[in-house]
């Protein structure tokens, strides 16, 4: 379906300065120019397309040749970037149905293919080129396959994406069982876009969600943090964590999150994560950087208090059982999530202030306060406060301490009510021993 420019709202004032340079000088030099995909969708909902890609009928080297700023990339399949300053337009070529069935690449070493790993094209096959209708084909979701040809601005349509743009429903092109064989990955955006354009999945894509939700488990997991991220990262976290959860495959992100999830009777993660994700989209919407170790030390709160309660119970101190339980919890969540150190670190600190905000008597209260890292932790007792895991009076006390003057904080910590415990011992001056007489 070829739909006109008078029928559909894109218009090139939409559109980035340095993406039409690139559809313009592809169109001049002979070949098929085209925006494919989420900013074809996005522009058309009216919505502002965060990055612009470009397909057409020149193979990478014929890209190169045209854009002398461009830089080739990927090895399974070769595209161009091309260089604008910061701003890259991805430029690939039609891509086509490959002449081999897709088979796990570790099958000729076991004997089998084994179920469950990610299936791909052989090496051989991996730059398969194709027409513009195979590379719709190709394409994951049928919103995605919009086509907009700058040579007479129409928007071309092989697969019902735009009734299914105007349904406001998400539909997989092609068997979905098939295609998320192909790419377990494909679960996951799938619940992304859902809750990101509040589409309805439609019910052949999302039958298969729960049965094969399994597949997650071989993703390589230093590609599940990055899918993580994009999950919880785009403004619409809330919603994606409860399309996760009612899909049930947020347990193959976080099993021990999952499984205190199911413990608990008293309520308190249901509370606390659904807060922390709030929060990070009220953050996103207001134009605030967001932290992932604060979104992650929330994922993994709940089984490292709930390891930490254990062994405090078997005599541990309380410090050294929250590092050992942290120890725990993070080995066990890079078997499904690769967590980097520059956010592992950050959570420790995060989790082990937590503590530490209970210890305002002397000078304790006005260091903490110096800590880089103080802020996060003292967004995260709030969080824990509102939810009922802390007390409110503490997280309040907080709150005031920092609004007070530096000259007057020791006047509130003096304040406070005397600690219990056992009178300090004072240390007796040792008097020299007697001489002896000459």
């Amino acid at each position: 379906m070829i739909i006109p420019r008078a029928g559909h709202p894109i218009s090139r004032t939409l559109i980035s300065d340095n993406a039409l340079k690139v559809l313009y000088r592809l169109r001049d030099a002979g070949f098929a120019s085209l925006l494919v995909g989420g900013c074809v969708r996005d522009l058309m909902l009216g919505h502002e397309p965060k990055d612009f890609d470009v397909v057409t009928d020149a193979k990478p080297e014929q890209i190169q040749e045209v854009f002398r700023n461009a830089r080739l990339i990927g090895r399974r399949f070769r595209l161009a970037h091309v260089h604008f300053g910061r701003e890259i337009i991805e430029v690939a070529t039609f891509r086509g149905n490959p002449s081999a069935q897709p088979v796990n690449p570790d099958a000729e070493h076991d004997g089998a293919i084994q179920e469950g790993k990610v299936r791909r094209a052989p090496a051989a096959d991996a730059n398969v080129f194709g027409t513009q209708e195979e590379d719709a084909l190709r394409r994951d979701f049928t919103i995605n396959a919009l086509y907009y040809n700058i040579c007479d601005f129409a928007v071309m349509d092989y697969v019902g994406g735009a009734q299914d743009l105007n349904a406001g429903v998400l539909r997989m092109i092609g068997d979905p069982q098939l295609r998320y064989r192909e790419d377990p990955v494909r679960m996951l955006r799938v619940v992304r876009f859902a809750a990101k354009l509040g589409f309805m999945i439609e019910a052949a894509t999302a039958a298969p969600l729960r049965s094969l939700g399994y597949l997650l488990l071989e993703v390589p997991p230093a590609r599940m943090f990055e899918e993580v991220l994009k999950l919880f990262h785009g403004g619409y976290a809330a919603e994606t964590y409860e399309l996760l959860r009612s899909h049930d495959l947020f347990r193959y992100l976080f099993p021990a999150t999952d499984q205190s999830l199911a413990s608990e009777s008293d309520g308190f993660p249901r509370v606390l994560l659904p807060k922390a994700l709030e929060s990070t989209d009220a953050r996103l919407a207001e134009g605030k950087p967001v932290n992932p170790a604060f979104l992650f030390a929330a994922f993994l709160w709940e089984p490292v208090r709930q390891q930490m309660e254990r062994l405090t119970g078997e005599g541990m101190k309380e410090q050294d059982a929250l590092r050992h339980a942290a120890d725990e919890v993070l080995h066990d969540q890079q078997r499904h999530i690769s967590v980097p150190k520059r956010l592992s670190f950050p959570m420790r600190e995060i989790w082990e202030m937590q503590l530490r905000f209970t210890r305002r008597q002397g000078r304790s209260a006005p260091r903490l306060l110096e800590h880089k890292r103080f802020r996060a932790a003292y967004d995260f007792l709030v969080l824990r406060a509102q939810s009922g895991a802390a007390d409110p009076e503490l997280a309040e006390w907080w709150t005031r301490f920092q609004e007070v003057p530096p000259d007057g904080r020791m006047d509130m910590v003096r304040a406070l009510a005397p600690v219990a415990g056992r009178p300090k011992r004072r240390r007796s001056r040792r008097r020299p021993a007697a001489r002896a007489p000459d």
